[in-house]
């Protein structure tokens, strides 16, 4: 323990953050809240401000059999086995209809709380589960970033680094909201969300947490981190444990109703960020049945979530963005699935939305190598939930880069 602390001694707190600490506390069960602790910051959640919920479909969805072009031969002829008959769908209009599966998300759309953008990618397409996911959770499409997006707006918004800003709902920290300032909260069961580690680190971490001051900021900063840490796992249990809604959130409960029960306990969390995990939208082999349920589930659990909201009485409150790192091809394969492809749908959702279909369809038959070219740069998404929803007005500053917002949230 010595030891370490004297390897403190000539680091700053940023250094400290980039040399790994931020995962100190937490293994399996997540990452680090951050100085100051959570009695600290609890006012903040009497301003009961607006509330971004990112949900990441992994894998890679088949944007056209979830918003079908029915009202284009073309999509017919490319898919003769698994494109989906008219009368199997929930229309929308005399062009676009649901998946049938999709009853939570139609009733969203229809009563004008559902946008749906089409044609949304990048240029110079990955066709990699691994790169794109990199791309879409940097905005940094064939370059990277050090930061996710997520967590420089974070960074843009709290400069100070409150304690629980943001919090990732899977099992280990996502690249998207990797910060400068802040430390996301990271956890998928509430009730397993203790701090782990071999037996040297848990003694080292017990009586860190009971320090009140340090030799230096570094010092300082990792003793605030533990005792932050402490304070935010029972909390996220106490709030789980008092939790109860009468809503039905599915059969695949992926984390909107974990978001809910901390929107509940008045979490000061205004950025959530939860993954369909797995790969499961990686439908490559007899896609129709398998499509079908990913999106029975997915569309249950969305729409449970926003009732729920309303019923907590922060409907105009929350938006929630869902999007997949890329869609697919066009022409279905000899396996009755799909291969990777490239431009799909991405959804956002609330009372606050001004619903409806946003961007231009992408052409079915004028083809970039049997995959469609993009219409909407997914970081116009981006800069709609960040400048139009959040109101962060640098949201340039954000995403390197000048991205028109779409008018889809309501003035």
């Amino acid at each position: 323990m010595t030891s370490m602390f004297s390897r403190l001694g000539g680091m700053a707190r940023r250094d400290f953050l980039r040399a790994g600490f931020s995962s100190l506390a937490f293994g399996a069960a997540g990452a680090l809240t951050r100085a100051p602790a959570w009695a600290q910051t609890a006012a903040r959640a009497d301003e009961k401000g607006r509330i971004l919920v990112v949900v990441e479909l992994s894998g890679g969805n088949d944007g056209l059999n979830t918003v079908v072009p029915y009202g284009d031969d073309a999509y017919y002829r490319a898919r003769p086995r698994i494109g989906i008959k008219p009368a199997r769908l929930r229309k929308l209009d005399d062009h676009f209809g649901f998946q049938y599966t999709m009853a939570g998300l139609e009733r969203l759309y229809k009563d004008g709380h559902m946008a749906i953008v089409h044609g949304v990618g990048y240029e110079q397409p990955s066709f990699s589960h691994f790169s794109s996911m990199a791309y879409w959770q940097t905005a940094a499409p064939n370059r990277g970033d050090l930061y996710g997006w997520v967590g420089r707006m974070a960074d843009a918004m709290d400069p100070e680094g409150h304690a629980n800003f943001v919090v990732n709902i899977d099992t280990q920290q996502s690249l998207a909201v990797r910060s400068q300032r802040h430390v996301p909260l990271v956890f998928d069961d509430p009730q397993k969300f203790i701090r782990t580690g071999f037996a040297d680190e848990k003694e080292f971490l017990s009586t860190v947490a009971t320090r009140d001051e340090g030799a230096n900021e570094a010092q300082e900063f990792m003793f605030g981190v533990s005792r932050s840490a402490l304070n935010a796992e029972q909390l996220v249990r106490d709030a789980w444990a008092n939790y109860r809604t009468p809503i039905d959130y599915g059969l695949v409960r992926f984390g909107l109703d974990r978001v809910a029960a901390l929107i509940a306990a008045d979490f000061p969390t205004k950025i959530y960020y939860v993954a369909y995990r797995n790969n499961a939208f990686d439908t490559h082999v007899y896609q129709s049945d398998v499509h079908a349920r990913l999106w029975t589930y997915t569309s249950d659990h969305i729409a449970a979530f926003v009732k729920d909201v309303a019923r907590l009485g922060r409907a105009q409150d929350v938006v929630l963005m869902a999007f997949s790192e890329f869609g697919r091809r066009v022409k279905e394969n000899t396996s009755q699935g799909t291969d990777h492809g490239t431009a799909g749908p991405a959804f956002l959702i609330g009372a606050p939305v001004a619903g409806g279909q946003y961007g231009k369809m992408p052409s079915l038959t004028e083809l970039n190598d049997g995959n469609m070219v993009f219409t909407t740069d997914f970081r116009r998404i981006y800069a709609t939930a960040i400048k139009s929803w959040m109101g962060y007005q640098d949201a340039a500053g954000v995403l390197r880069g000048e991205f028109e917002p779409l008018p889809i949230v309501k003035a």
